[in-house]
């Protein structure tokens, strides 16, 4: 493939690895809100691990979007 299609995609990646982050943070926010408005102890132990899963999955999407940088960028080397 060619070196413009490796920098597109890089360009590409960087903007969902942006956008993944502001998703992290914005689940975050509404999961803290959830947890402090909770009635009940089992609801905010329930919001408190709903939280932590989510937070991970964001996590595994961003490690995922930085593995696939960083192979784009290695293809881009190899077309040179």
């Amino acid at each position: 493939m060619s070196k413009e299609y490796y920098r597109k995609k890089i360009i590409d990646l960087r903007a969902d690895l942006a956008k993944e982050k502001e998703e992290k943070k914005r689940d975050n926010a509404r999961y803290a809100d959830l947890i402090k408005r909770a009635s009940t102890p089992s609801s905010k132990a329930t919001y408190r691990k709903n939280k932590i899963d989510r937070a991970a999955s964001h996590d595994r999407d961003i490690e995922r979007i930085k593995r696939y940088i960083e192979d784009a960028k290695e293809a881009l080397k190899r077309c040179k």
